[in-house]
């Protein structure tokens, strides 16, 4: 029986985007320091001169997947983490939004076999989107880390795959 995980300790050879809807960026902000902290304390170079890290904007979180799939399509990435917050309102635009950008970036991810880290937060209220992105705890260091865990873990999996 194998077991294949994936490690924290060779975040310095990834290149990472991470795609970030400016629609509510009060939180979005918020949830992208998070996440660049979380790189940064695990080795990546997040230096606007980096060569490690590129971050794209987009107007919200509909328009993530488009931009993660070009960015993953490009082969310079081994992940790409989407970054939004959709609050909910008094129409039914928001189930709208949260099924197409989930269902999109899923599928992303499974077209290009690069993992795409789904880091859009759904909440009903705006303090509650707040409270997920900086309030009380930083989703940002979460998507992140598991943006880590993944590229190590595809690289596993396929260095496994050319020993077989």
């Amino acid at each position: 029986m194998a077991t294949f995980e994936g490690r924290f300790d060779d975040s310095t050879s990834f290149r990472i985007a991470v795609v970030v809807a400016r629609f509510n960026d009060l939180v979005t902000g918020k949830l992208l320091s998070g996440c660049l902290d979380c790189l940064s304390r695990h080795g990546v170079d997040i230096s606007s001169a980096s060569d490690q890290l590129d971050v794209a904007w987009v107007p919200g979180s509909f328009e993530l997947p488009i931009v993660a799939q070009t960015l993953a399509k490009s082969g310079r990435y081994q992940v790409v983490i989407t970054l939004g917050a959709v609050i909910r309102g008094d129409t039914p635009h928001f189930d709208v939004v949260v099924s197409e950008s989930s269902k999109g970036i899923a599928s992303v991810s499974r077209e290009t076999a690069v993992p795409i880290i789904f880091g859009v937060l759904t909440t009903d209220t705006l303090q509650q989107a707040l409270e997920r992105a900086g309030v009380k705890s930083n989703l940002g260091w979460n998507y992140a880390l598991q943006a880590l865990e993944m590229a190590s873990l595809m690289r596993v999996l396929h260095s496994s795959d050319s020993t077989n």
